[in-house]
């Protein structure tokens, strides 16, 4: 299920324009969520339609995908949906593209490539410096959430993001999803294989404070 593209490749230099949220979305007022590697976007499509007063916002490196989840939203006529392809350091870095980061209310990172070998982990989605510029751009109370089965793949994402001090975590248990991007939890294709699978889920929540 994991098909790797190298997020460092300078194919990824070149940046798409991205249109402005009212261009996206026919009600760019509601709650922004961003999905950074939304695979395929069967996620944020069964979001999108049930949950018609959040906007859903996918990124994905692999273009094939994009340009196939693009034609899917035309086709079903969904406006509170919108793709992106590229690698999702570069495009929230991009200056152009901090109206993205600013009206944020959440971000989820769901079963991202492991990249298991150790000279490979700066190909990791999370890294310090992406969780270092989200904590000097989103706005306060703003949600991440992390979710895969690598027990060290949590660990190495877990530690970067609670190395900064301005995410907190917050006690899953206490979360109210009802109110979330999610109300009735959806969940990714990628975790229905690991849950039929009957392998472990590592999972947190953390805040922007």
């Amino acid at each position: 299920m994991r098909q790797h593209v190298n997020p460092l490749s300078s194919n990824f230099n070149q940046i798409e324009r991205i249109p402005s949220l009212s261009q996206m979305f026919s009600n760019s007022e509601s709650n922004l969520h961003l999905d950074i590697g939304c695979a395929s976007g069967e996620f944020l499509f069964d979001l999108a339609l049930f949950n018609t007063s959040w906007n859903y916002l996918g990124i994905e490196i692999r273009e094939k995908l994009v340009k196939n989840a693009k034609l899917k939203v035309i086709e079903r006529e969904i406006k509170n949906l919108y793709f992106i392809f590229g690698n999702a350091n570069n495009i929230l870095n991009d200056v152009r593209n901090k109206f993205i980061i600013k009206n944020i209310k959440s971000i989820s990172i769901y079963f991202p490539d492991p990249w298991f070998k150790k000279r490979h982990y700066k190909r990791r989605v999370i890294q310090q410096g992406f969780i270092n510029m989200l904590s000097n751009s989103l706005q306060k109370g703003t949600l991440i959430f992390i979710k895969t089965d690598v027990k060290d793949l949590f660990d190495y994402m877990d530690c970067t993001i609670s190395s900064n001090f301005h995410f907190k975590k917050i006690d899953k248990k206490d979360f109210n999803y009802s109110e979330s991007f999610n109300p009735i939890k959806f969940k990714t294709d990628r975790e229905k294989y690991v849950i039929v699978s009957q392998l472990d889920i590592y999972e947190k929540i953390y805040i922007k404070i």
